[in-house]
């Protein structure tokens, strides 16, 4: 039986650098007195676990501005003046790439924007290229990449299983992939729980520990946090409502199957049926542009796509009863009084109890913010492995 006396004490010294990973994150920059407090271990260990979290980079002391008698004070900070990590989207048309301190502040002059190569070999060669690139030019230790990845994505093996709408990753294992090529951690996300940490740490989420995020943007996905942590499903399946029948008759989606709730109700539905009304093809990018310059009506188009919509809402709230439940799409730039008009309709359809204690906003996180907050949680927790199992006596 194991007890607090017979932990190993390389366990013991994960345990405690995260805490002061998880201090700093929560309190930003302290110093050492007051991680010993907040953290509530001896002085020692705390100088231990900093020593330890300087040496990889995750930590950076620096001086404060002067005190009251003219010394300037000595503070810890997350890492980002000589480290960094990386947020990679995966996306139909486009990926993109940003890098961020690992306080999770976004460089904006990192961001770069890049056409999704058609197989995988030129994908994961051009997300390399890409990165090494921004690796030299910034010459900052990069300590891991985050990845947003769309699709079917099974946690356990690592791979991805079916990406109806970047189907090159169909069966392949992007993140080992990449740490392979570039000698660094990686963590992967599928982009509904990438979502659901962009929220958390970058949007309107917080403390929040029960929340739901819908994702209508490329396809239909769908985000839990449950009890403050993901739901994922026995192997990360958990969420795919985007694939649920809906249309007999309707197209056929990328899963392979005919008329998914994904092909009617998200933005690539409103942006095939504005292309084919107008007879042209148009991003949503596009009309949203046309849209705010007064030169393009949408009405109809977007109501046929908002009622599909509702039925995602009501189906989320019924089913998991959210706290909040927060939705991921550029259908709201195309007319300002859109989601008013949903929440009232989805009232009318969903059960009331559950609807009454739902709040339901428009997310401002974004899939990038999320590849960032995955890498900066997955090298926090990483910092403890499995104790070895204590011989048997």
């Amino acid at each position: 039986m194991n007890t607090p006396h017979s932990t190993e004490p390389r366990l013991l010294s994960q345990l405690n650098e995260r805490a002061v990973l998880r201090v700093l994150q929560t309190n930003g920059p302290s110093s050492r007195a007051e991680v010993t407090r907040l953290a509530g271990v001896t002085r020692p260990t705390v100088s231990k676990a900093v020593s330890s979290l300087l040496k990889s980079g995750l930590l950076e002391e620096f001086d404060a501005p002067e005190n009251m008698r003219g010394r300037p004070a000595k503070k810890l900070r997350l890492g980002g003046s000589n480290s960094q990590v990386v947020g990679l989207v995966v996306d139909r048309p486009t990926c993109r790439l940003v890098t961020a301190g690992l306080d999770g502040t976004l460089r904006a002059d990192t961001l770069r924007e890049f056409e999704t190569p058609p197989t995988y070999d030129e994908l994961l060669a051009t997300v390399v290229d890409q990165l090494e690139s921004l690796r030299s030019q910034e010459s900052l230790r990069t300590l891991g990449v985050g990845v947003s990845l769309p699709g079917l994505y099974d946690y356990r093996e690592g791979c991805s299983i079916l990406s109806p709408n970047v189907p090159q990753t169909n069966g392949r294992c992007l993140g080992r992939d990449l740490a392979t090529r570039l000698d660094v951690e990686v963590a992967v996300l599928q982009e509904s729980d990438a979502l659901c940490l962009a929220e958390r740490h970058f949007g309107l989420a917080g403390t929040l520990t029960d929340f739901a995020m819908l994702d209508a943007s490329t396809g239909i996905g769908l985000g839990i946090f449950n009890d403050g942590s993901l739901l994922k499903g026995s192997c990360g399946l958990a969420g795919e409502i985007g694939h649920l029948p809906m249309a007999p008759d309707g197209i056929l989606c990328g899963c392979g199957r005919v008329g998914c709730l994904e092909t009617l109700a998200s933005d690539t539905a409103v942006a095939r049926l504005v292309s084919q009304n107008q007879g042209q093809n148009l991003t949503l990018s596009q009309i949203v542009d046309l849209v705010r310059a007064g030169d393009l009506n949408v009405t109809e188009e977007l109501e046929q796509v908002a009622q599909q919509f509702v039925f995602a809402l009501v189906t989320t709230i019924n089913l998991f009863n959210p706290q909040t439940l927060f939705v991921h799409s550029r259908m709201f730039d195309l007319d300002d009084s859109l989601l008013e008009r949903l929440i009232r309709q989805t009232e009318s359809q969903a059960l009331m109890p559950s609807f009454r204690q739902c709040r339901i906003e428009r997310a401002r996180g974004s899939k990038r913010e999320g590849a960032i907050a995955g890498i900066i949680e997955h090298l926090t927790d990483s910092r403890v492995s499995p104790a070895a199992p204590e011989p048997q006596s």
